[in-house]
This record gives structure tokens, C-alpha cells and sequence, in this order.
């Protein structure tokens, strides 16, 4: 049995709302993907997306074996650890006395964590040398938000083609952000504060962000 299960999960909605998609990945002893899974999800928001694709995380992992799972979603990371104990005790409303925002999702991973050794590790987004399974876990959810396809291990790699470990897909998409930023004549900047790209993916304060078409965003959404 392994000491513990290291695992990313990702959702992707474009637009925000828009055709949406969850997935997760579980890293193999070889350093590959070894397990992972996508679902459409239809018209829903990336918070919801981020919030399914943890669930279904929980849902598909043995709970007898210590969990780590790396994800880069902010508003994830804080109902789970920062809100949710707050919200518990508040019979599921919010300080302001208001209904918890998408409560059946943030009570069934509740009921997941319980009695689970569950470490969650934000890391950034779309970096150059980032996190391998975020990388592959993204990927597969923006395929799945795209097509509306479920799709799985058993259809191979969740990575595209010519990036079939997470290694090279982030070695890939560094590569291919720094083409763009030169396309863009060098447009870059360190963001000062959080903000939402035009993919409707957000970044953190200090992520390097480039001038698009109608606004600041991620690096690779720039057009080419």
C-alpha cells in the first residue's frame, strides 16, 4: 500500500459561466499519471467546477491512505480550509446569514474529509516550472469543458499529443507562453493584485500576466 497518494484536480469553465468540465489526477510510482478522470459538467462556473473536481477526487480515492492533493484554485482551497468549519457550525449559512453558495458540493466533500488524512497544497497556475499533475489535470479538464466528453485512463494520456508526461506538458506550455509573450512584443508584468483573465480562470497577485485584446491575463491566453 502506498505511504500516500499524491493527486491534482482542476475545473475549467470558458466563458465564466460557460461550458464547464472537472477533472483529477493520481501520480504513479514511475512519476506518470497513473490514474485520472474528466467529466462535463454543461453551463456551470469554474468555482463549481473546482469544487466537483475535488469531490470526485475524494469520491475515487481509498480513504484508508493518507491523500495530498495539489490544486490551484483559491476559492477551493479556502471553503474547504479556511469557511467550511465556520459554515458547519452556522447550520450552512454564511456570516451574513445567507444559504452557503453551491452547499450540496461543499457538504459532500465535507462528508469525504471526514475521518480522511487530507493535506491540500494550492500551487500556482500555468507556471513555466509548475506543478506536473496541476499541469495534466488542467489540461484534461479544459479538453473535457470543450468537448463535453467524459474521458479517462482508459483513453490513454490526459495530456495532448507530444506532451504525454506531466514534465514535458509543462516544459511545453512554458515554452509556448514565452512565443506568445514575444509575440506580444514582451507585454509582461508581475500582477500587484489577484485578477480574472478573459479565459475566466483567475491569478494570483504576482503571477506574470501580458496584455491581451481586453485586458491583462495569463501569458498563454494571449492570441498569437
Amino acid at each position: 500500500m502506498a505511504d500516500v497518494i499524491i493527486a491534482a484536480c482542476d475545473g475549467a469553465a470558458s466563458p465564466n459561466p460557460g461550458p464547464a468540465a472537472w477533472a483529477w489526477v493520481v501520480a504513479g510510482p514511475d512519476g506518470g499519471v497513473a490514474r485520472w478522470e474528466a467529466g462535463p459538467l454543461g453551463k456551470a462556473t469554474n468555482n463549481i467546477a473546482e469544487l466537483t473536481a475535488l469531490l470526485r477526487l475524494l469520491e475515487s480515492t481509498d480513504p484508508a491512505v493518507p491523500l495530498e492533493v495539489r490544486m490551484d484554485s483559491t476559492y477551493a482551497m479556502q471553503a474547504v480550509t479556511d469557511w467550511l468549519p465556520g459554515w458547519r457550525r452556522r447550520g450552512w449559512k454564511t456570516s451574513s446569514g445567507k444559504p452557503v453558495a453551491n452547499q450540496e458540493l461543499v457538504r459532500g466533500i465535507d462528508d469525504r474529509l471526514t475521518g480522511r488524512d487530507v493535506r491540500l497544497v494550492h500551487v500556482r497556475a500555468h507556471q513555466v516550472d509548475g506543478d506536473p499533475y496541476n499541469a495534466a489535470a488542467d489540461a484534461a479538464a479544459a479538453q473535457a469543458a470543450r468537448t463535453q466528453n467524459p474521458a479517462g485512463t482508459a483513453h490513454g494520456s490526459p495530456l495532448p499529443m507530444g506532451e504525454d508526461t506531466p514534465a514535458r506538458a509543462t516544459a511545453a506550455k512554458g515554452a509556448a507562453a514565452k512565443r506568445r509573450s514575444g509575440k506580444a512584443g514582451g507585454a509582461t508584468l508581475k500582477a500587484r493584485y489577484p485578477g480574472r483573465c478573459r479565459c475566466g480562470r483567475s491569478y494570483d497577485a504576482g503571477t506574470t500576466i501580458a496584455k491581451n485584446g481586453t485586458g491583462w491575463g495569463h501569458v498563454e491566453c494571449v492570441e498569437s
